[in-house]
Order: structure tokens, then C-alpha cells, then sequence
């Protein structure tokens, strides 16, 4: 993205998907919904100049996309001209719509955090209800944390996933080590190999409480989801926690 646009930045993608959280939870929407929109965003921008006047313009119609490809039954057109103001009309949302087909050559399906994550939860989870419950909103909360963070980008779906569930697993009980050769067996990553992605996790947990985008610390303070964003995150993670587990 950086190469290609002068005038929007990572601050101001972060801005727009803040918003778009708060979207999906209105017209409760499938948490695939968001990542593919958040994928659609980051593919064009990269490869077409936009001024900061259209990104919100672009973030509805990527998501009206990802609805139409998850949803059971995606919310209308209307809809999304009415969650920005009527901003925009119906047509011109119909045309950026096609104007991101046709770039993303109708390519819509993409390795998404969310799918990883759900294969992964279940291997961590114990038999212990409530824990199982809190892992799997906890996991959850950290990978969408990653949404906001541009940087994020650098690392593989399956690396955010197997992350969080680590730092989840590390937040819940601290004073234990969070992988085990369970989840070395499904993810096929040792603990060291999580180790960058693991730290910048951290780091965005860390952080969120004071961040000035709150959709998703919002959202995940809610008892529907255990009020996982109001645990307490430890300062640090012992080193030796990353060593690398036995088959």
C-alpha cells in the first residue's frame, strides 16, 4: 500500500476498519465477513491511487462483496448507502463494487485468520467448559486486534491464528507454558517460529486499552464474549516460553 498511495496512510486504514467493526456488529454479520472485506481493502489499495475522501466509499463496497460471498443473506445495497449518510448513491456503490471485481479478477476466496483459528481453538481447548470458552472469545479478540495493524501484514494467516492462540493460552494462565505438541501436532508450528508474531500480538494487546479505536475492545467487553478484552494482559512473556516442544 505504501508504494502506491500519497494520501492514505496506515493510520487511516486502521481508522476505516475500526468502523467497519462496528458495521458488522450492526447488521451482525459473520466474522469471516469482516476479514474478507479487510482483504479486499488491503488488495486494491495496492495497486490503485485513492484519495482519503473515497476510502470509507471504498471499505462499503468490499464489504458488500464479502457479505454477498459469506453471508446467508447479505444486507441490500441500501443498506450500505445508509450506513454512510447516503454519502454515496446506490449506483456509485454499484460501480466501485464492479471497479473491485474487476481488479480482484473476481478472485473473492482467501486463506482467512478466522478459518485457521477455528481449527486451532478446537485443539486447544480442554474439557474445561468455561476456560474453552474464554480461550476461543480471547483468541478471537487478538486476531482481529491484527486487523487494525498494517504491519500485521507480514505474516501468514496461519501464523496470526496459531499467535493468538498462544498469547490467548498465555493471558488465561500465565504460569504455564501455552503450547503443547497437541497444537504443534495441528498447526505444524513450534513455539519459536511464533515467536515475532507472538510479540507484535502482544504488543497491540498491551496497547489497546488506551487506543483511540475502541469497536473492537468494545465489542469484546461484552459478556457475550466473556469480557475477554478487560483481562489483564502480563507485561511480558518468559523467554523460555518460546522454546520449541517435543513431538
Amino acid at each position: 500500500m505504501e508504494r502506491v498511495q500519497k494520501d492514505i496512510n496506515a493510520s487511516m486504514r486502521a481508522i476505516l476498519i475500526d468502523w467497519l467493526v462496528e458495521v458488522v456488529e450492526e447488521y451482525m454479520l459473520v466474522p469471516d465477513t469482516l476479514y474478507l472485506t479487510v482483504n479486499y481493502i488491503d488488495r486494491y489499495l495496492s495497486g490503485n491511487l485513492m484519495d482519503r475522501q473515497r476510502l470509507q466509499f471504498l471499505g462499503v463496497a468490499c464489504m458488500m462483496i464479502a457479505s454477498k460471498y459469506e453471508e446467508i443473506c447479505a444486507p441490500q445495497v441500501e443498506e450500505f448507502c445508509y450506513i454512510t449518510d447516503n454519502t454515496y448513491f446506490k449506483e456509485e456503490v454499484l460501480q466501485m463494487e464492479s471497479n473491485v471485481l474487476n481488479y480482484l479478477k473476481f478472485e473473492m476466496t482467501s486463506p482467512k485468520v478466522k478459518c485457521f483459528l477455528r481449527r486451532f481453538v478446537r485443539a486447544a481447548q480442554g474439557l474445561n467448559e468455561v476456560y474453552s470458552l474464554s480461550l476461543e472469545c480471547l483468541a478471537n479478540y487478538v486476531a482481529e486486534l491484527s486487523l487494525l495493524e498494517y504491519s500485521m501484514l507480514c505474516f501468514a494467516p496461519s501464523l496470526i491464528a496459531a499467535s493468538s492462540i498462544f498469547l490467548a493460552k498465555f493471558i488465561l494462565l500465565p504460569s504455564k507454558s501455552p503450547w503443547d505438541s497437541t497444537l504443534h501436532h495441528y498447526t505444524l508450528y513450534q513455539p519459536y517460529d511464533l515467536r515475532d508474531c507472538v510479540i507484535a500480538l502482544h504488543g497491540l494487546c498491551c496497547n489497546n486499552q488506551n487506543s483511540s479505536l475502541p469497536a473492537i475492545r468494545e465489542k469484546y467487553s461484552q459478556h457475550k464474549y466473556k469480557f475477554v478484552a478487560k483481562k489483564y494482559c502480563p507485561p511480558s512473556i518468559p523467554s523460555d516460553y518460546f522454546d520449541n516442544v517435543s513431538s
